[in-house]
């Protein structure tokens, strides 16, 4: 199963490369934010993640509700959460 896990923006790390920090569940990840740029992008800013890329700018109450939907379906966002935690973009 392919879900979207909500993160919050916490560095950017190489803006050319449109890469920043996020951090999903206590686990922090550089991923790919070229596709929410053009809705302006901040430190701080809840984006919706998949495979190491920010698909959507969401705000703090839809990334809330979105991680407790996430959390009710048990093993798939435990799955996808491990794969956030092993990957690397770099």
């Amino acid at each position: 199963m392919c879900l979207g896990i909500p993160g919050r923006i916490v560095e950017f790390v190489d803006p050319t490369r449109h890469l920043a920090k996020a951090e999903v569940s206590g686990v922090r990840r550089t991923i790919n934010v070229g596709l929410v740029l053009p809705d302006g992008l901040d430190v701080g800013d809840w984006v919706l993640i998949h495979v190491g890329f920010a698909l959507s700018k969401i705000d703090e109450a839809e990334a809330e509700r979105t991680t407790r939907f996430l959390v009710e379906l048990g093993e798939a966002y435990e799955q996808e959460l491990t794969q956030i935690a092993e990957s690397r973009i770099e």
